[in-house]
Order: structure tokens, then C-alpha cells, then sequence
């Protein structure tokens, strides 16, 4: 990947990076403490948002088990909406979200994970991906259930 000695198995140039390694020790170590009331706060902002949607959208659906998910994550289909035209008019607003996931940007095609849970085409394209982060506050949640409806809303009539 970097140019340069051998030492790495041809991997990688230069010495270890032990500055890095060290950091990375330290930051598993805060999260270790942290971790158990970072997935309480955030699961219920995640519940709070998913019951906002669902109670406030008609034709929205939750993607996924109810139950058995990360703690950050949520996904949504609305039916009659295109996720581009709904990412683009919630980037206006100051709200970030993604169709899917990582591994699936910049794809043409539908997300496979959605259409493996038998959504159809028209709804994974329609989908809505949030992440939650430490950082994250209740505030944020009720600025995307005030907007998301008259999005939606708007998207669909368009």
C-alpha cells in the first residue's frame, strides 16, 4: 500500500505505527466504560424517532427486526417517495441520513440487504437510513420528526 521497506510483510512501509496502536488502546478503554449507557440513550432516541415516524407518516414502514438491531440505527421505507429527492431536501435543512449503508453508496441497483428482507425495488429506493451518535440530543430528534412529515408529504405530491 506504502511505498518503501519490507519490514511489514510488503504491506506497508515504515516502522510500526505505536503512536497509533496506543491511541486506539486508549479509545477501547473509554468506550468499554461508556459503552453500556451510550447504547441505553441512544436506543431510546432511536425508539423515540421510530414511533415518531411510524405514528406520523402514513405509508412509512421499519426496515428490520424490531428488536434485534444496533442500538444507533434506523431504517425506513416510504412508499411513493424517491430516497434521492428525500436525502437531497433533508441535506437542505441540515439533517444527514443515507439510503443504506456504506457498502451500498454510489450503487445503481437497489440495496441487496433490503431486497432480502422482500422489500420491493420501489421501497428500497424509497428508503431512509438515520444513524444515532454519542453526540446526538433529543433536540435533533424532534427537528427531523417535525420536517420528515412535511417532506414526505410534499415528495408525494410532487
Amino acid at each position: 500500500m506504502i511505498l518503501g521497506g519490507g519490514q511489514e510483510r510488503g504491506l506497508r512501509g515504515s516502522t510500526h505505527n505505536v503512536a497509533g496502536a496506543v491511541g486506539l488502546g486508549k479509545a477501547i478503554e473509554l468506550c468499554e466504560k461508556n459503552m453500556p449507557s451510550e447504547a441505553i440513550f441512544q436506543s431510546s432516541l432511536r425508539d423515540r424517532l421510530t414511533d415518531g415516524i411510524l405514528k406520523n407518516i402514513p405509508g412509512a414502514r421499519s426496515n428490520g427486526h424490531s428488536t434485534n438491531r444496533l442500538p444507533n440505527i434506523a431504517s425506513f421505507s416510504f412508499e411513493g417517495v424517491e430516497g434521492e429527492s428525500l436525502l437531497t431536501s433533508l441535506d437542505m435543512i441540515g439533517i444527514a441520513a443515507s439510503m443504506g449503508s456504506a457498502c451500498t453508496s454510489g450503487a445503481m441497483e437497489p440495496s441487496h440487504v433490503l431486497r432480502a428482507i422482500g422489500l420491493s425495488d420501489e421501497l428500497a429506493y424509497g428508503s431512509l437510513r438515520i444513524s444515532i451518535g454519542r453526540w446526538t440530543k433529543e433536540e435533533d430528534i424532534d427537528h427531523l420528526l417535525a420536517e420528515l412529515p412535511k417532506i414526505v408529504k410534499r415528495l408525494r405530491e410532487a
